[in-house]
């Protein structure tokens, strides 16, 4: 799999290039993919429909209620809470539960912290033991 890096002062992913493509032999591309791509909101968000984004291929899925991405992009505008550091690990874990789900790893430790105003950060451990680097996303405080 070619591997995808994330830049945290950017905000966003990007495929490293060294001479040529990075091959990702672990799971660093899966989490990000899980985190960083748009799940489609459920109806108890609170948007309408038309707002509720997600990938279109969700609804070929094989396995009834397979979702790709995660609802973090549903704290983008949201306040600098513990309710909101709460939902983001809420929602990282619902993200990467697949992982678990289909045995690729035994554990997921999830840590989601203020780090400066308007900044929150969250570290993603599997297995208890390989981190993936810190990612850091920002959120608008309302």
């Amino acid at each position: 799999m070619i591997a995808l890096g994330w830049d945290n002062d950017a905000q966003g992913g990007f495929i490293p290039f060294d001479a040529g493509f990075v091959d990702d032999q672990g799971l660093g591309t899966c989490v990000l993919i899980s985190l960083f791509t748009d799940r489609r909101a459920t109806a108890d968000d609170g948007l309408p429909p038309a707002e509720r984004r997600g990938w279109v291929g969700d609804m070929l899925a094989e396995v009834e209620g397979d979702r790709i991405g995660s609802r973090l992009w549903l704290l983008k505008r949201e306040k600098q809470t513990e309710e909101t550091r709460a939902r983001a690990e809420e929602y990282a874990a619902e993200a990467l539960a697949w992982l678990l789900n289909d045995g690729l790893v035994a554990a997921i430790e999830l840590e989601a912290a203020w780090v400066r105003p308007s900044v929150l950060g969250l570290r993603v451990t599997l297995d208890g033991g390989a981190t993936v680097p810190p990612i850091v996303t920002t959120l608008t405080v309302a």
